[in-house]
């Protein structure tokens, strides 16, 4: 059975200090790191990002409950909320003052939900009823508005990978505001309305932050709608829904990934395919949108392979009291306790891990009978050669050959893919030819 786990926990996960009734954690989205803050950080506050090498301790002063904590792009700046009014600032610059200043919210009688750093020195407050785009001068210690925006906002999302915020407006949540940032510049971008399975009368807030998520695939820019199933709508599974977010234009809907299930689900993003976990099932499926289904309507997708589990993890027991004979314990995946963040992240808060979620493609060979598709769906992974190599002996010589229009096929594809190789390498070479030239 270990041979179908097409999905897998990173082997050397980011270990922290567990939540606890004295220590509580928090994720950071852009820079990717876990912040454990012990009695609201007088006893101490500890960062670790992806690699070790970013890990950073320190203390402050406990002046209140941590509702939100971040770093600014290269720990320049510590940004800690602990108001619904105001954000406070600590500067990590060497040579500069280390006391903490304040910034407090512009609008009157708004409501701060949360902060975005955009740059090392600028950062977004999202509030009740608007944003509003600070400029930081650590040397003087103040803050000064570069631009605001007022309007009512449910809740909010951030891409760090394209600096977008994503606002949800109107009464019912679903028209969806994004704007993105870049340069010190803060730009609105063409709203749009997320279709809700059934329209509440009277309105109330139908659409939950935890049903949307935005990540980039294939290059592109995607709002992640997880539509749940309706018995009025006469929708009889879930699904998820595509919004395509480009930079100039409408946003529209684009691609649809039919779920065959209902319950409880987390995004996550692979290798450019959606990963869909289910929690009563403890199975993941996953999607690639630019494979076509002859059987479907067009962008509608079935995931690529049958529903499996992540691969078994076992945690290893670490410390003073570890008998050198204990056995790893094993994990329990898909545990309620499980966080998953954007694109390939899942967090323990509980057992103190961060995960990055990795495919493994060795066991889609034989889950994919269909070799053409299996050729499609290969090429376009990370580290695929030495798999396609496997394939192709498979049909060669192995014990499960193919007739002569499957191997046809595979090596058509293989083909393909190399005239376009040649061909860029053609337009490149002829292009730098052409200036080298001039």
């Amino acid at each position: 059975m270990s041979e179908e786990h097409y999905l897998e926990l990173s082997e050397n996960p980011v270990q922290f200090e567990h939540a606890s009734s004295v220590n509580n954690v928090f994720f950071d989205e852009a820079n990717k790191q876990v912040f454990a803050v012990r009695s609201g950080g007088a006893t101490g506050v500890v960062v670790k990002g992806p690699d070790d090498k970013s890990s950073v301790a320190f203390r402050m002063d406990d002046k209140g409950e941590v509702k939100c904590i971040k770093f600014s792009i290269g720990n320049k700046i510590l940004a800690v909320q602990r108001t619904s009014k105001s954000v406070d600032f600590i500067n990590f610059i060497p040579d500069y003052p280390h006391t903490e200043f304040t910034q407090e919210c512009k609008t009157k009688n708004a409501s701060v939900l949360g902060f975005c750093w955009t740059n090392w020195n600028e950062i977004v407050f999202i509030t009740d009823q608007g944003i509003e785009f600070y400029q930081v001068f650590p040397d003087k210690r103040s803050l000064k508005l570069l631009k605001s925006q007022s309007i009512n906002v449910n809740w909010y999302q951030y891409c760090p990978e394209t600096a977008v915020i994503l606002l949800s407006t109107t009464v019912q949540g679903n028209v969806l505001q994004p704007f993105t940032f870049r340069n010190g510049t803060m730009s609105k971008m063409s709203k749009f309305e997320i279709e809700l399975p059934v329209v509440p009368k009277p309105a109330k807030l139908s659409l939950s932050e935890r049903d949307i998520a935005m990540a980039t695939i294939y290059g592109q820019l995607y709002v992640m709608y997880l539509k749940h199933h309706s018995r009025t709508a006469n929708s009889p599974s879930a699904e998820v829904v595509l919004y395509h977010l480009p930079r100039e234009g409408t946003c529209k809907k684009s691609h649809v990934l039919k779920l065959n299930t209902t319950g409880k689900f987390a995004l996550n993003v692979v290798d450019n395919l959606v990963v869909v976990h289910h929690q009563s099932s403890q199975t993941s499926l996953i999607f690639d949108i630019k494979l076509k289904d002859p059987d479907c309507a067009v962008n509608t997708h079935q995931p690529v392979l049958p529903a499996r589990s992540i691969h078994p993890y076992r945690i290893p027991l670490s410390g003073p009291a570890v008998v050198p004979s204990q056995p790893p314990v094993p994990c329990q995946l898909y545990s309620s306790s499980w966080s998953v963040f954007q694109p390939d992240i899942i967090i323990s808060a509980s057992e103190g891990y961060l995960w990055y979620l990795q495919v493994k493609l060795p066991p889609t060979v034989n889950l994919l009978q269909d070799k053409g598709k299996l050729m499609d769906f290969l090429l376009r992974r990370r580290d695929c050669k030495m798999v396609i190599l496997s394939v192709c002996s498979q049909i060669l010589d192995g014990g499960d050959k193919g007739s002569l229009p499957v191997v046809a096929t595979v090596f058509d594809k293989l083909n393909q893919v190399y005239k376009e190789y040649l061909e860029a390498e053609q337009t490149y070479t002829a292009v730098r030819t052409m200036h080298n030239t001039d």
